[in-house]
């Protein structure tokens, strides 16, 4: 498992990382610090499985510009 998995979720980056009892999402600004995102991503959640969660749960967000959660490779 890598350390922290980095997505696009239609536009908005989100990293995701193990935590107990599941999996904690932060959201990046600009400056370096990250600020939690109010997502609770179970356990059970592979993390093959994570890319289509994130797309089940904020599908509304989709545009035409953003159509679906793409993984960012790391730097």
């Amino acid at each position: 498992m890598a350390e922290s998995l980095t997505f696009d979720v239609f536009g908005k980056r989100m990293v995701v990382e193990r935590a107990a009892g599941g999996w904690r999402v932060w959201r990046p600004g600009p400056d370096g610090k990250r600020s939690p995102v109010d997502i609770e991503i179970p356990a059970f959640v592979a993390e093959d499985e994570l890319l289509q969660y994130l797309d089940d749960i904020y599908h509304e967000l989709a545009t035409r510009a953003n159509p679906c959660v793409r993984c960012v490779p790391p730097d």
